[in-house]
């Protein structure tokens, strides 16, 4: 045998191949309740809406004094809303006799100054504040209770008008109508009153039928509408004031009332109230902390 050859190696064993993947580890089974719950689907509309509710919560988010102010003004404005109509109730009855109807044209005339004080003072005061007490609400709501306080006050003005040209017709002799400052400014207050409502129930309620198509017309007209409405009640405490003075003079005669009567006190003491009324409404109108518009304009879509 040759030397340098090399003899074949000897046949071996296949090596075992070994599989090196690592065992599974057994599943572990959890519990549907341990879950995440499923991705909810949020609109672009709904993550609009929620951004604005978080902008307006974030630059108007009011502190102790703004809640102080707000509680102060509003809360005394419907103590003396309601104080002026007690106090011509109690001034009327105690004072001037009560009320009737044709058949007494003195006390018939007695109607006159209650119903206007109820119409144009505490039912057209209350409409006006609730754009501010119903800061919360809808503002569908909001419109539907300003228009039924505004609606209660028809009646009031109606009738007071119909008792006054009553009495003065019916007196004996006769009392010429229209011709005092009072009368004057009482027709252009119900003038006025009368547009107001009329453009307000047109503009605010039946156009909401066709609510895209207007919503430009609607929005210029919300300035005027209240401006004109804040002028109204303007000119009726104004036509109360001079009513009130008229009155008196009549009653007591410029002798009796520099003696400080009861009846005197009686109605300096309304005038103030509505003295007073015609600040607090115009400042709580006017303010731009207690005016709640944006709020309003967040809430009534979400």
């Amino acid at each position: 045998m040759d030397s340098n050859s090399v003899s074949p190696m000897p046949d071996m064993a296949p090596m075992a191949e070994f599989d090196k993947t690592p065992p599974t580890p057994p599943e572990d089974t959890l519990p549907m309740d341990d879950l995440p719950p499923p991705p909810t689907t949020v609109t672009v509309q709904e993550e609009k809406e929620k951004e604005a509710h978080r902008h307006y919560e974030e630059e108007n988010e009011w502190g102790c004094g703004s809640w102080l102010e707000y509680a102060l003004v509003m809360v005394l404005a419907c103590i003396l809303l309601l104080a002026s109509l007690g106090l011509t109730l109690y001034w009327v009855i105690r004072h001037q006799e009560g009320f009737a109807w044709r058949d007494d044209p003195k006390r018939q005339f007695n109607l006159h100054p209650v119903l206007m004080v109820a119409g144009f003072i505490t039912f057209s005061g209350f409409s006006v504040l609730l754009y501010r007490i119903c800061r919360c609400c809808r503002r569908i709501y909001v419109k539907l209770l300003h228009t039924v306080f505004h609606a209660l006050a028809i009646p009031c003005v109606a009738v007071g008008f119909l008792a006054v040209l009553d009495s003065h017709n019916l007196a004996l002799p006769p009392i010429p109508n229209f011709y005092s400052l009072h009368s004057w400014i009482g027709l252009v207050t119900m003038g006025l009153f009368a547009i107001q409502f009329v453009v307000g129930f047109f503009s605010f309620l039946i156009l909401l039928c066709c609510e895209g198509a207007t919503a430009g017309f609607r929005a210029s007209l919300v300035p005027i509408h209240a401006s004109f409405g804040l002028t109204t009640f303007m000119l009726a405490i104004a036509a109360c004031l001079t009513g009130l003075t008229e009155k008196v003079f009549f009653s007591l005669g410029k002798d009796e009332y520099p003696k400080w009567p009861e009846q005197a006190l009686i109605v300096n003491a309304l005038a103030m109230v509505l003295v007073a009324l015609g600040i607090l409404v115009s400042y709580a109108v006017r303010s731009p902390t207690l005016r709640g518009d944006a709020k309003v304009c967040v809430t009534e879509r979400l």
